[in-house]
């Protein structure tokens, strides 16, 4: 019969085995994930969760967990792809405003019908579904957030205008490109996001001939 001990005993090895191996110790640092989680295609699902998430609940309300969840990755992988929340809210943004940053080769040259070009740029993009609805999350976001204002802002300056302002062969340029920016976002407010009458109804190419040659003036007069 078996003393209080026997417990210990039975956990003993026995004479010739090799005594049990202790577990592994734990590796801090990223964790471990299945293939499908960090493999190819991780970094574009990530970026297409962003640009979902921050639509759907604006810059307060989204997190990097959520991201993650949304891309079916963990949280640790976003921040290896992509840095910070705002980095992340960086990289969805400037992805979303990719149809708007080739306005400098539209404007391309100048002339004497640069302004309604512009118009017709900016016009295009806020009309197609596709880009609008993400367009409209974003100024919501910068409207709302200090952090996500800034981001929107330096991209628009780093990314847009500065290149227009290098298009104008007037002085002042980076004045005369954020007037046109300016007016053009006051629309676009008014319209797309306010949804003020008459604007919000009117019909594009009455917009466009009525702002076109305010956009020359800005852009060309001496």
């Amino acid at each position: 019969m078996r003393g209080g001990r026997g417990a210990d005993a039975s956990d003993a090895a026995s004479p010739g085995e090799e005594p049990a191996a202790a577990p592994a110790a734990r590796r801090r640092g990223r964790p471990a994930r299945a293939g499908a989680d960090a493999g190819p295609g991780a970094r574009e699902r990530i970026l297409a969760a962003a640009r979902t998430e921050f639509a759907a609940r604006g810059y307060d309300k989204t997190s990097v967990r959520g991201i993650a969840k949304a891309a079916g990755v963990d949280a640790a992988l976003v921040h290896h792809y992509f840095g910070t929340k705002e980095q992340v809210f960086e990289a969805a943004i400037e992805l979303t405003f990719a149809p708007a940053l080739t306005m400098p080769e539209a404007i391309a040259g100048g002339g004497a019908d640069v302004g309604e070009r512009m118009a017709r740029f900016m016009f295009a993009v806020w009309e197609n579904p596709v880009s609008r609805q993400p367009l409209l999350a974003i100024m919501r976001s910068a409207l709302t957030n200090d952090t996500a204002a800034t981001v929107l802002r330096g991209l628009i300056e780093r990314r847009l205008l500065q290149r227009v302002a290098g298009e104008l062969q007037v002085a002042d340029p980076k004045f005369r490109v954020q007037m046109a920016a300016g007016h053009l976002i006051g629309i676009a407010m008014l319209r797309y996001v306010i949804k003020m009458e008459p604007v919000a109804s009117a019909e594009v190419e009455e917009i466009i001939a009525m702002v076109a040659p305010t956009l020359q003036r800005y852009l060309t007069q001496p």
